[in-house]
């Protein structure tokens, strides 16, 4: 087992806050291409904040989880000193048991679609 003794606070908060901003831009435009279509819909329009919305909602998530991710890393530092950390195993695999199993999968699929 090892144990993670603590979060690079910068590094660590800076990638969760480009994937909540990536995630919450496509789930945007996702919604604002769905409510475009919805009848009788005013959120694109000039209700709620308009379009703006839809656009300073993923960099409000990226700020926030920057800032919520940072606090988190800090405490969690500060307490695993107490605590020893998290335990986690890692599986060691050379490159030659990855190419067998890789085959064997192969040869799983052929004889599947020769079915």
């Amino acid at each position: 087992m090892k144990r993670v003794k603590r979060f690079g606070v910068y590094q660590t908060s800076k990638v969760v806050a480009i994937t909540l901003f990536v995630a919450s831009l496509l789930l945007m435009i996702l919604f604002s291409l769905i409510f475009r279509f919805l009848p009788g819909n005013k959120i694109l329009g000039y209700g709620f904040g308009g379009g703006l919305f839809f656009f300073l909602l993923p960099i409000l998530y990226g700020v926030m989880g920057f800032i919520i991710t940072a606090i988190t890393c800090l405490i969690y530092n500060f307490i695993s000193e107490w605590t020893g950390g998290i335990e986690v195993e890692f599986e060691n695999r050379d490159e030659e048991s990855v190419d067998e199993e890789s085959e064997v999968g192969e040869s799983e699929d052929e004889e599947r679609s020769n079915k």
